[in-house]
């Protein structure tokens, strides 16, 4: 899969080629280019899971009622 498919793909789509690969090359029976291939690739989906997630992660608003007044501000996940 190029690049330009990989963009394509969704979330879970992505999240679940990048498990694969992970459990492909933890698995150590591919070939050495094999493994840098599917290395690179993994690279793509991971970038593309992160773009994705903070995507999601700006549209995501807090709605407030304030005195019967509604009103949306950031939406922040307390850090663990």
């Amino acid at each position: 899969m190029n690049t330009e498919n990989i963009q394509e793909l969704s979330f879970e789509d992505a999240l679940s080629r990048l498990e694969n690969i992970v459990r492909e090359l933890e698995g150590g029976r591919i070939k050495l280019d094999d493994a840098v291939s599917a290395y690179e690739q993994a690279v793509s989906l991971k970038q593309l899971c992160e773009k994705k997630l903070e995507n999601a992660r700006l549209k995501i608003e807090k709605i407030e009622i304030n005195n019967g007044n509604m009103s949306t501000s950031e939406f922040n996940i307390p850090e663990a």
